[in-house]
């Protein structure tokens, strides 16, 4: 690959470099939390975290593991910065996002350090071009406190099935309804439109559900407008884990394998509209 030829001398100039043979594998992942135009990056050397927020209410993060990139090196604990996420996956697209077999766009992420501009170098068959995003310094992300002692509420299921759930409820509803209990109805989805309401429940011993561990009956009802950008992620991955915490705050963990079979994770952490007496 043309873009591991760069002189030492310039690599000991940055703080972290990252490389991936099929620069998708980063652009995918991103496509899932892309509701925002700013993403802040931290690095660390376990991987990269890529965070994107709305009001306060909603956090999207995306884990790409370090040992996915074929390069992985940072020479501080934690590497911070926030670029503008639709200019990013632009220029990770500049060759056309090609899905032809056998053909991949390379990629060398560079970054120098506070003040500096994110570089990337792209080589798609022996054509490289270079890309230079501003940076500017990250802003704290928001701490949603969802700790796992917290957890009152937890299935994993297969995402096939939440797709089905989302193409037959009524998405004109401004929230969508979620009750989790150890007893019936177990885990429903409700909506609130248009055409009237409309239920989806999953019995606890169905094959779509391969974790179903509820300690207390909770409803609890979230902004439609807050979840539909999670569909995105949705649409990738194949295992999504819903819990829901003892303040009815949500946690969506997607399980995403990439072009190389690899597994990656996004998650979405929304805040409840409204307590929904039993």
């Amino acid at each position: 690959m043309p873009l591991s030829t760069q002189s030492q001398a310039e690599d000991e100039q940055y703080v972290l470099v990252a490389s991936l043979d099929n620069a998708r594998n980063l652009s995918n992942i991103l496509r899932a939390i892309a509701f925002k135009d700013h993403a802040i990056f931290s690095a660390t050397p376990n991987g990269l975290k890529v965070t994107v927020e709305d009001c306060k209410c909603l956090q999207a993060n995306a884990f790409i593991q370090a040992e996915i990139f074929q390069e992985f090196t940072i020479k501080e604990d934690l590497v911070g910065f926030q670029v503008n996420l639709t200019v990013l996956l632009d220029c990770l697209n500049i060759f056309g996002g090609s899905t032809v077999p056998g053909v991949s766009t390379a990629l060398r992420m560079c970054y120098r350090g506070y003040g500096y501009p994110l570089t990337l170098f792209l080589e798609e068959g022996g054509v490289v071009t270079v890309c230079k995003i501003n940076t500017q310094e990250p802003e704290e992300p928001i701490d949603f406190d969802f700790c796992s002692a917290n957890v009152t509420n937890k299935v994993i299921l297969l995402s096939e099935s939440l797709k089905e759930a989302f193409s037959e409820l009524d998405m004109t509803s401004e929230v969508l309804q979620i009750t989790m209990s150890p007893s019936q109805p177990y885990f429903r989805l409700s909506t609130f439109g248009n055409s009237g309401n409309a239920h989806y429940d999953y019995p606890k011993d169905s094959e779509m559900m391969e974790l179903f561990r509820c300690t207390q009956t909770q409803t609890n009802r979230y902004k439609m407008s807050l979840l539909k950008p999670s569909t995105k992620a949705l649409a990738l991955s194949c295992k999504v884990s819903v819990r829901t915490d003892s303040r009815g705050f949500l946690s969506l963990q997607y399980l995403v394998r990439n072009d190389d079979g690899q597994i990656c994770f996004v998650e979405y952490y929304c805040c409840p509209d409204e307590e929904v007496e039993d």
